[in-house]
C-alpha cells in the first residue's frame, strides 16, 4: 500500500506543478487560453490573479513532496496537504467546474485513503 500511496502523492504533486506552470507562465498563451477557455483580453486582465493562484498550487506541490520525502514519518504532513487539495478541489468544483472534483479532489482523496491504509 505504501507504493500506491507514494504514487498517488507523486501524481497529485505533479498535477499541482502542472497547474503552477499553466497559471503562472501559460495563462495568456494558447495552451492556457484553451485549457481555461479564456479570451485573450480576460487572460491579460486576470494574469496577476492567475499567477497568485499558481503560486499556491506550487506550495501544495512542495508540501506534498516534503511529506513524501519524510517517508512514514511524513504521514501527518502528507495527510494535511492532501486534505488541503481535497478542500480546494471541492471548492473549485462548486464554484468553477465539476470536472475539478475529478481532476483535483478525487486523486487527493484516494491518496489520503492510501496513506491511511499504509500507516
Amino acid at each position: 500500500m505504501t507504493l500506491i500511496a507514494n504514487a498517488l502523492l507523486t501524481l497529485v504533486a505533479a498535477l499541482h506543478l502542472y497547474f503552477l506552470v499553466l497559471e503562472m507562465f501559460l495563462w495568456t498563451k494558447p495552451l492556457g487560453l484553451k485549457t481555461f477557455r479564456l479570451t485573450p483580453e480576460f487572460a491579460q486582465a486576470s494574469k496577476a490573479l492567475a499567477a497568485n493562484q499558481g503560486l499556491y498550487n506550487g506550495f501544495l506541490a512542495a508540501g506534498l513532496l516534503w511529506g513524501l520525502s519524510q517517508g512514514a514519518a511524513g504521514h501527518a504532513v502528507q495527510l494535511f496537504f492532501l486534505g488541503c487539495v481535497v478542500v480546494a478541489g471541492l471548492f473549485g468544483a462548486a464554484t468553477v467546474s465539476r470536472k475539478i472534483a475529478f481532476i483535483q479532489a478525487l486523486p487527493a482523496a484516494l491518496g489520503m485513503v492510501a496513506v491511511l491504509l499504509s500507516a
